[in-house]
């Protein structure tokens, strides 16, 4: 079964998906009949491209690998397609999936939540990483996808390719979630790794974050809790029935820990960790994230460096944790792969 799709945004999320795509193009049609056209590509910086039936992916891996705009992939040929805007090549393209992997705004979800609305009203499913629209749109953008009869997948919002929502839509089936505790950002947690397991001060471990890539030459969004805030709002909403704002829930980073207070834990028997939190007690759904003191024998304190985990509290299974990348090209990529699979078992259904 073929399926086209169109991507919104083109940098590392989108390179990972197409690498994905062309790398297991025969084990997805052997195993799944599944079969992926990528009909449409639009970028902020990389411009556009629109090719009906379908581009040829190493080839414009090629072309994105040598930092050529997306339009060289045409080569100049006769009736190539003009530079268009995303709402455009949405209303334009034969894709029936749009991958919309755009930049985060966590204060307004825009443009993406445009971006989502315009792909929902045309008709075409809809598969995001972007945390903007998720965190505070969700019910609108969902309750168009239903009455359209089409698929929103964000299982790239949270946990990059770690299964959060595919997870609990499958293998938590019949059981409530009472709570939600866990690490949803890599960058603090390795910050806090590298103060207690080296010794480093705060300002010295964040440098070294930036260094490797894990964290922004502005680190705000991480750091004071804003990127884990996103997150947790996500999971209180859509997987527990919370109504919750941004703007409501209780935030505090990792900015005022010093190396002495991580020393003292530690010798206390805790471990110091960036904690997203949401509970539900009874229809009232909370949430929060602080810098906690666990101690050393609950399961997320094992987890160290830039890695993620959540332990969910569940009314028929008990505690269950889960742990695995919550960023990177290829996690991400897969992210979206799994969600356009979501929708390749519906569509044979």
């Amino acid at each position: 079964m073929e399926h086209k799709i169109g991507l919104i945004g083109c940098g590392t999320v989108g390179q990972g998906l197409l690498e994905i795509l062309s790398s297991k193009a025969a084990d997805l049609k052997e195993t799944y009949d599944f079969e992926a056209k990528v009909v449409a590509v639009n970028d902020k910086i990389k411009g556009s491209l629109v090719v009906p039936e379908g581009v040829d992916i190493p080839r414009l891996l090629k072309v994105l690998a040598d930092g050529q705009p997306l339009e060289a992939y045409l080569g100049g040929k006769p009736g190539a397609s003009k530079s268009m805007e995303p709402l455009e090549m949405i209303e334009r393209s034969n894709a029936d999936i749009i991958a919309e992997l755009t930049y985060t705004d966590i204060k307004t979800g825009e443009p993406a939540t445009s971006y989502i609305k315009k792909a929902l009203r045309m008709g075409k499913h809809v598969v995001t990483s972007n945390k903007g629209p998720a965190a505070l749109h969700y019910e609108e953008l969902k309750k168009l996808a239903d009455t359209n009869k089409l698929f929103l997948g964000i299982e790239g919002t949270v946990m990059s390719g770690t299964p959060v929502f595919n997870l609990c839509r499958s293998g938590f089936a019949g059981n409530n979630i009472l709570e939600v505790k866990g690490i949803l950002n890599g960058t603090t947690n390795f910050i806090l790794s590298k103060m207690e397991e080296d010794g480093m001060e705060y300002a010295e471990a964040l440098k070294l974050a930036q260094k490797m890539g894990y964290a922004e030459a502005d680190p705000t969004a991480d750091v004071e809790g804003f990127d884990a805030l996103a997150k947790i709002v996500i999971l209180a909403n859509v997987l527990m029935g919370g109504r919750l704002s941004t703007s409501e829930v209780k935030r505090e980073g990792i900015t005022k820990i010093s190396r002495p207070d991580i020393l003292q834990a530690k010798k206390d028997g805790y471990r110091y960790k960036l904690v997203a939190q949401a509970k539900k007690d009874e229809a009232v759904v909370t949430a929060g994230v602080s810098p906690q003191r666990l101690p050393l024998s609950d399961p997320l304190t094992g987890v160290m460096g830039a890695q993620n985990a959540l332990t969910f509290d569940l009314d028929l299974l008990g505690k269950v944790t889960i742990q695995g990348p919550g960023a990177g090209k290829t996690a991400t990529g897969y992210a979206i792969l799994a969600d356009i699979l979501a929708i390749h078992r519906r569509g044979r259904k």
